[in-house]
């Protein structure tokens, strides 16, 4: 098909730079302040005066005025509710590799403030991505594992590391204002944890304004469950910013990947999203619902001084993975700097049955080497084609990303949305 390329300008409704906008995160103000921390290894946190260890098997609080250190394996059983106070700090114990598991019938009640959030970190000095284990939330919300039971355990206790159930409503408790810091310990011959495990979570909980900091594993995993997020933040993982797979239904709104080129994992390919229906194929109920990701006002970066060196040096990855059978549905979001944007698994026939599951949609391409291609074949004209057709209304770009967004460079007060008015670029085929 003949390409068309048409020059035309972002014209967003309004003029102030503090003023909203349609592509990528938004807001009238910067709700990055306050509660984020871009340098968490520069910040200290103080000493540990209270220990966290065994499990909790009682409704239990957590308190401003201590510091806690999770020692070992720490499990919240019995459907107890653990609550934790707006602006506690619970330290990840880097010896024992700490990790908080809140099993299947308990709950979190995390619920920080913008001025006042809660704070999981490392006790090393000098901190690194993998110091101690993550937050694991487990629920009865359906899977698509046969049983639709599935087990979470890594190092962990077999016993109580299930999640799964019928409870599309099931409510796991509240994480919001909330910061996870140098997570993702990594386990002998086995995955490295992730910052935030979410496993068989039903709608009812709530997710919002909760930011992962150089996880050694994945920053944000989901296995299963259904659920809505908003304004999550994952910053420089090792491993994929926000991970889903055997058959979640996830809504997510208004989130933020920054990714680095000098972090990333390349052995699999770390991406901002990795879109999967199944971890194994033979344990795996297709009768059963498949992966749906929708996902809008996403901004997804390489936070790169110079991004086509990089992907000349083979650092940087697609920031997309959309595995077969699986759906993403994606909305007015921003992709800059990766090598391609999107790929498709190879196992995906491209035909109008399978790109009617794979949308997207009123987005801006930035900075990127290829658009939308399939796994293992460089010819993506059929993909090009299809949405480059000006009824999705995605645009394309090369603009450097200190000219892309607002204030990207300044560790005080980062905004990662689009300069307004300002960028020039080509929409429909390419």
């Amino acid at each position: 098909m003949k390409k068309i390329t048409q020059i035309i300008c972002i014209f967003l409704t309004v003029a102030s730079m503090s003023a909203q906008q349609e592509k990528g995160i938004m807001g009238y103000n910067n709700w990055l302040n306050n509660w984020t921390e871009f340098k968490p290894n520069k910040v200290d946190y103080g000493e540990a005066n209270q220990i966290l260890a065994g499990n909790i098997s009682v409704n239990t609080k957590l308190m401003k005025r201590n510091i806690y250190v999770l020692q070992g394996n720490v499990y919240v059983t019995n459907n107890a509710v653990l609550t934790i106070e707006p602006g506690t700090l619970i330290i990840g114990d880097f010896e024992t590799k700490g990790t908080l598991v809140v099993t299947k019938g308990a709950q979190i009640i995390a619920d920080g403030l913008e001025t006042d959030p809660i704070v999981f970190t490392s006790n090393r000095s000098l901190k690194k991505a993998g110091d101690w284990g993550g937050v694991v939330i487990l629920g009865d919300a359906p899977i698509n594992k046969f049983g639709n039971v599935g087990s979470y355990n890594l190092d962990l206790d077999p016993t109580l590391t299930t999640y799964g159930g019928d409870n599309v409503a099931g409510n796991s408790g509240i994480l919001r204002f909330v910061r996870i810091e140098f997570a993702g310990k990594k386990v002998k011959g086995m995955e490295s944890f992730n910052g935030l495990t979410v496993a068989g979570v039903g709608n009812k909980t709530i997710l919002e304004n909760v930011m992962v900091s150089y996880s050694g594993g994945d920053s944000f995993a989901f296995f299963g469950g259904d659920l809505n997020a908003t304004k999550l933040v994952s910053y420089k993982s090792i491993n994929d910013d926000f991970k889903f797979t055997q058959g979640v239904q996830c809504r997510l709104y208004n989130s933020l990947a920054v990714r680095s080129s000098y972090l990333s994992s390349n052995k699999d390919g770390s991406r901002c999203l990795e879109v999967k229906t199944y971890e194994k194929k033979n344990e795996t109920d297709f009768t059963k619902k498949t992966t749906l990701v929708v996902a809008s006002n996403i901004t997804m970066l390489n936070d790169s001084e110079n991004i086509k060196a990089d992907i000349q040096s083979g650092l940087v990855k697609e920031a997309i993975y959309i595995a077969e059978t699986a759906s993403l549905e994606m909305k007015r979001s921003v992709i800059s700097g990766f090598n391609p944007a999107v790929l498709l698994d190879s196992k995906t026939e491209i035909n109008d049955a399978s790109l009617k599951k794979i949308k997207f949609e009123e987005m801006y391409f930035n900075l990127c080497n290829g658009n939308i291609f399939t796994e293992y074949n460089s010819n993506n004209e059929d993909l090009e084609s299809w949405y480059g057709n000006s009824v999705f209304f995605n645009v394309y770009s090369q603009s450097d990303n200190k000219e892309t967004f607002i204030d990207i460079f300044n560790p005080k007060k980062p905004d990662f949305r689009l300069q307004l008015g300002k960028i020039t670029a080509s929409s429909g085929n390419r």
